[in-house]
């Protein structure tokens, strides 16, 4: 199992440092980033200076061996004008050290990018956890009993139910939960997020739940369906009717034989579709005006900050090759056969 676990840690190590690589010819090869770097109202003097400075002057592969080299020891980069005078005093250098892994400075924000990402991920990893939660739970639960009971009332009733609210978009869902529930009839108090080191633990539950819920219903409607699929096929494999013919107990039969082989596809799609939200919920974010990644990424692109942008990107990406490995890992946990490939 360790064995298995350190070959897909390599693997994912391997594809990240390709994905670092089509990002930086995506976005610094395909054109002149000192113009995005450099932002809307810049002169040609300024332009000149952010060129230089930034080595973008210098040949493809010198410009990503600092890129390289600011993921692996970090980077130093100047100070953005406006705070010239300000830092003078205290930083006669006028450069702004970024730490390990670096992804950048963001002349638009006078910060480092990783300064940026982690102000607002707290809000994005919070809403994240806890529309899975919701979602795996009452996706996989109403999806055995829409299989369950196959043919009947309540599994119709599932069924169309998660058909309904799958078709709605999360921005119409965002909107109906924000000005019903929480304004007009006033079943919850008007979502403000609050950390857990502010409102403690009730005080950042209370804060989610609405947007969360948005979230959740999305993901939950298409669980129910999968679930319900996946237990129907492995509930049909004659070891289940071996299992039943011995006299094992219904429920026996169902979580231990039937929903753990259900359960290996249904740890790949949680895996990604969690990446995915913690690459920022945007549209989510928007509806409840939530400081979170997904709108640092809006932002960022209507204000053509080209660095944080590459930054999130890369996050992102490293979200995904991450959630692939526990994948790999939990699939060899779940199914055995998996470490003998």
């Amino acid at each position: 199992m360790i064995a298995f676990a350190v070959r897909r840690t390599l693997i994912g190590i391997v594809m990240l440092l390709a994905m670092v690589l089509v990002v930086f010819v995506l976005f610094f090869a395909a054109g002149n980033p000192a113009k995005d770097v450099c932002g809307k109202f810049c002169t040609p003097e300024k332009l000149k200076q952010v060129t230089k400075v930034y080595g973008y002057d210098q040949p493809i592969s010198q410009q990503f061996g600092l890129f390289m080299k600011g993921l692996v020891v970090g980077r130093d980069y100047p100070v953005n004008d406006a705070y010239r005078a300000a830092l003078e005093k205290s930083n006669p250098d006028l450069v702004i050290h970024c730490a390990a892994p670096c992804l950048g400075y963001s002349q638009h924000d006078a910060s480092t990018v990783n300064a940026d990402i982690v102000k607002y991920a707290p809000v994005t990893i919070s809403l994240a956890l806890y529309s899975f939660i919701l979602w795996i739970f009452f996706g996989v639960l109403f999806g055995v009993i829409a299989a369950v009971f196959k043919g009947k009332l309540l599994d119709r009733i599932t069924v169309g139910v998660t058909l309904v609210v799958y078709a709605l978009p999360t921005f119409f869902i965002g909107t109906f939960l924000l000005q019903f529930v929480a304004i007009k009839w006033r079943l919850v108090p008007y979502p403000t997020y609050v950390s857990i080191a502010d409102g403690g633990v009730a005080g950042w539950f209370s804060s989610l739940l609405l947007p969360s819920l948005t979230l959740a219903l999305f993901y939950m409607a298409a669980y129910v369906r999968i679930t319900r699929a996946f237990v129907l096929e492995s509930l049909s494999e004659d070891y289940i009717r071996t299992a039943r013919a011995k006299g094992l107990r219904t429920r026996v039969v169902l979580f231990r034989h039937g929903l753990r082989a259900a359960l290996t596809p249904l740890i790949s799609l949680a895996g990604l579709d969690f990446a995915a939200l913690l690459g920022g919920a945007v549209i989510t974010e928007s509806v409840f005006n939530y400081q979170g990644l997904g709108l640092l990424a809006v932002t960022s692109a209507r204000n053509s900050d080209l660095p944080v942008l590459i930054g999130l990107v890369i996050v992102a990406g490293a979200a995904v090759i991450a959630m692939n490995i526990i994948v790999d890992v939990l699939y060899a946990y779940v199914d055995p056969r998996v470490r003998l490939r």
